[in-house]
């Protein structure tokens, strides 16, 4: 199936009885602080389009001064330069600015960030979570367990990787810090509050880091999507509202999508390089870099914004994170020939395109190194809407489904994945988004088991230790007698379940 509503596919709110991929539409805004550019407003007429840029060059030694020159020339200011990594951040209202710098020897690959204005055009959101009302939270309360925060008996996905087994032997370490990056933490959240860092968070939205105080929360209009990963991660273990899959670690909140929902390259690109100048261990990113599903590298500016993402997600990892991201809900195979793209550039006029997923990249999901999470519901089968596809898919992790396909065991009544919300609040959401976070809990646990592990070695224990997953033959979730989804390869490693259920358990005893 194909996503009915050209915005992020991440997040899902599933009505009773059927699946669909709808998106929730994501969101900050902090103003670009610009340094100025010699003759940039001489360069483009005064009703052109202002557009954000990637300009990159050689990385380690700070951008030549020719190139800052040949960009103030070309009409170009200066943003600000990730100098480690050879990414340059630019606004310009020239139209041939990226085809101008392309030409300048040093420069690697340019291209612009997104077809729409600064800032982009405002559209709708579409799904909202699920919130629990007072009487529901109080009615689980009542029938919680001994030892279970009050809302524990409403996470099936817990069992389901053996996580409240776990949590028996270790919560994780509050030395391990698993960054969100995604929509805003609200941090004042009660189950939230007590795992916060503070000084791992802050608001990437315009490409530049924003360290104000409370940067990296939402705004009251804005999803609530940061904040409910940032619970399914780290959620207290405190006798209030739920528990995260490693409720003992730290968990940062790194904003990086804009109030329209859409997160660009330059706020992806800075809230890696934040991660990896804080300290942080694990990132979680459960979102496409906008505007483009898939980036394809015959495409100049689509190249360049590959380029600059996998530089951050690389220079990350090098610095001791380990990248986490969603597969996706589209029920996409994404390692088929091609795949019908219909919903790019979705920040202006989205056109059909038939691309080959070999050549044509989602990012940060397809980057390499990064661990690709598919979804399963309740019974373990993959989630009706998740993205596969053998050798793309690494590991599965609970994401949710219909409770018409796949029903939890009570006192579970929700198909859904349980998660915090601002203002104090719990709810439902599903996709691809809430099974990321599960893997990116249990990598925590591993590195809190193992201190000294490097990324290498906490990726490789956690496939190691995942539950082989058969691949289910027919997929036929939906019970019409058509298969939805064909699963290749072996129990061990296969298109549907890569190497298998991530497993909590094992993260804290082997």
């Amino acid at each position: 199936m194909t996503a009915s509503h050209p915005r992020h596919r991440r997040a899902l709110v599933i009505p009773a009885g059927m699946a669909v991929a709808t998106a929730l539409a994501f969101l900050p805004n902090t103003a670009a602080t610009a340094a100025p550019a010699a003759d940039a407003a001489a360069a483009a007429p005064a009703d052109a389009t202002p557009l954000s840029y990637v300009v990159n060059v050689r990385g380690g030694h700070g951008a030549p001064a020719h190139v800052k020159k040949a960009i103030g020339e070309a009409g170009g200011t200066i943003v600000t330069s990730y100098d480690r990594i050879g990414v340059i951040v630019v606004h310009s209202s020239n139209p041939d600015f990226a085809k101008t710098v392309r030409k300048v020897r040093g420069v690697q690959s340019a291209g612009a960030t997104r077809t729409a204005p600064l800032p982009s055009a405002s559209t709708a959101d579409m799904g909202t979570p699920k919130v629990l009302s007072a009487a529901e939270v109080a009615d689980a309360a009542a029938e919680s367990a001994e030892g279970q925060d009050p809302l524990q008996g409403l996470q099936w996905d817990l069992p389901a990787i053996k996580a409240d087994r776990a949590h028996e032997k270790s919560l994780g370490s509050s030395k391990v810090t698993v960054a969100v990056i995604d929509t805003g933490v609200d941090d004042t959240h009660p189950d939230i509050a007590p795992n916060f860092d503070r000084a791992a968070s802050v608001n990437c939205v315009s490409g530049k880091p924003d360290t104000s105080e409370g940067a990296w929360r939402p705004g009251p209009s804005e999803s609530a999507h940061g904040t409910h990963v940032a619970g399914e991660i780290a959620a207290a273990k405190n006798g209030v509202g739920m528990t995260g899959v490693a409720p003992g670690v730290k968990v940062s909140g790194i904003k990086v999508s804009n109030p329209d929902g859409f997160f660009y390259t330059e706020a992806v690109v800075c809230g890696f390089m934040w991660a990896a100048e804080h300290g942080v261990d694990v990132t979680n990113n459960s979102y496409y870099t906008d505007p483009w599903y898939f980036n394809c590298t015959d495409d100049p500016d689509q190249k360049a914004l590959v380029e600059a993402v996998t530089r951050a997600s690389r220079y990350a990892e090098r610095k001791g994170a380990v990248n986490v991201a969603a597969a996706g809900n589209e029920n996409y195979d994404l390692a088929a020939d091609e795949i019908a793209d219909p919903v790019s550039p979705n920040d202006s006029t989205p056109s059909e395109r038939v691309i080959d997923p070999s050549e044509c990249y989602d990012i940060p999901t397809q980057l390499p190194g990064v661990v690709t999470v598919s979804a399963t519901g309740a019974k373990g089968l993959k989630s009706s809407f998740s993205n596969y596809g053998r050798g793309v898919v690494d590991i599965a992790a609970p994401g949710g489904d219909s409770t018409a396909y796949q029903k939890p065991e009570a006192p579970a009544t929700s198909g859904l994945i349980l998660g915090t919300l601002p203002g104090g609040k719990w709810g439902y959401m599903a996709g691809t988004s809430m099974a990321s976070p599960h893997v990116a809990g249990v990598a925590a646990l591993v590195k809190s088991t193992h201190p000294h592990a490097s990324p290498a070695l906490v990726k490789a224990l956690l496939y190691a230790q995942a539950d082989a997953t058969a691949c289910a033959d027919p997929y036929d979730i939906d019970g019409d007698g058509k298969v939805d989804a064909v699963c290749e390869g072996p129990k061990n490693r296969n298109g549907f379940y890569g190497w298998g259920m991530t497993d909590a358990l094992d993260a804290v005893t082997r």
